[in-house]
């Protein structure tokens, strides 16, 4: 099946499990022609029907509660209960039931087209060893969440370089579009409860975010509360395209809430799942972080040293620790850079063939 094919198909089922905004679809389409990275990013569902295929010998690895659409702009910093500033895995929309070698392969891949584009200044085998090692070290240690104020200088300051412009955030929201009548109510009434005051006065904006969820609907209420901004945003969920690609079958129940509560990590207490929507707190130091958005002065092997920890954090929630690191044993050094080269080659086949038929297009003169 031509990438053509596989995302009207997978586009046909997800407008059976929620309402698809049209503009943002179409959007979501011109920026999977305009690089490999946004092309991966924007085509998980992909990813998922062909991986068992091209990495078939992973299969029979030891299946744990997996993020699935895993990769390096799919980390970002909360704060956790008690105010510290957390770094780790942001999102976790396609979470499924995986071989834990799915979700390594996916962040090596991303990794690589990261130093191909000149984000990352590492070669493939580098990168791969160090999010092999660190997610060697996590399983060996428990787990260890990345709390920023007391450890990991190193990553607290690539981590807090995009806080200087805190202005620029709140401008940016304060860009989307109004939303012209009411929200759903199921987003409403998760905004509601993860409000500081719930007779708060808000607007309503429709936010166009991300590229795996481009075409879902996302709002966001902004408001002013103790002479400060701020948000809430409620998006809208489905079952993991992993549960598509396997043709639908078993259970198609939401894993969001289940692998948030399960990973060893410091949770932020403004995440939740209410019913087919995700709502969480938006600020400057809560939400994804860019490369791009990364300082030039920065150690790359201590992020994805710390990426793969944080992976392996995620996996530890169920319970196969011993399993995972015997089979680790028996794959020797090598097959992971071999694994991520196979499922990129198979990706830019299809990037390919995606601009055939969706060219970029050319600014207006």
């Amino acid at each position: 099946m031509k990438i053509q094919k596989s995302t009207a198909r997978y586009e046909e089922w997800l407008a059976r499990q929620l309402t698809i905004v049209p503009a943002d679809l179409q959007h979501k389409h011109e920026q999977m022609s305009t690089a490999l990275f946004p092309f991966m990013r924007a085509t998980y569902y992909r990813w998922a029907q062909i991986f068992p295929e091209v990495c078939a010998g992973l299969a029979s690895a030891p299946v744990v509660l997996g993020v699935g659409d895993l990769h390096v702009e799919n980390f970002g910093t909360w704060r956790d209960s008690e105010g510290r500033l957390i770094w780790g895995i942001n999102d976790f929309d396609e979470t499924w039931r995986l071989p834990y070698t799915h979700d390594l392969v996916r962040l090596t891949a991303s990794a690589h087209i990261a130093i191909s584009e000149n984000h990352l200044a590492l070669d493939l085998k580098n990168a791969a060893e160090a999010i092999l090692q660190g997610y060697s070290e996590s399983l060996a240690a428990g787990g260890r969440p990345f709390v920023l104020a007391e450890h990991h200088p190193l990553l607290r300051e690539m981590a807090v370089h995009r806080l200087k412009d805190v202005c620029g955030f709140w401008e940016k929201l304060e860009k989307c579009q109004p939303v012209k009548g009411r929200i759903p109510d199921g987003a409403a009434k998760g905004i509601l409860r993860m409000l500081p005051d719930p007779e708060i006065t808000r607007r309503h904006m429709h936010r166009v975010a991300g590229l795996g969820s481009l075409g879902r609907q996302r709002f966001v209420a902004l408001a002013q509360w103790h002479a400060g901004n701020i948000a809430r945003e409620a998006k809208a969920m489905a079952p993991s395209a992993c549960w598509w690609a396997a043709g639908c079958k078993g259970s198609s129940r939401i894993l969001y809430q289940e692998i948030l509560d399960t990973a060893v990590r410091c949770c932020d207490p403004y995440v939740k799942q209410k019913g087919k929507w995700i709502v969480r707190r938006l600020a400057p130091d809560c939400t994804r972080i860019e490369l791009s958005e990364l300082p030039k002065e920065r150690s790359e092997k201590v992020l994805l040293h710390a990426m793969g920890f944080e992976t392996a954090n995620v996996h530890l929630g169920s319970k196969k620790a011993r399993a995972i690191q015997a089979d680790l044993k028996k794959r020797g050094s090598d097959w992971l850079p071999k694994a991520a080269e196979e499922m990129l080659k198979a990706v830019s086949q299809d990037w390919d063939e995606w601009r055939k038929s969706h060219p970029v297009k050319k600014p207006a003169k």
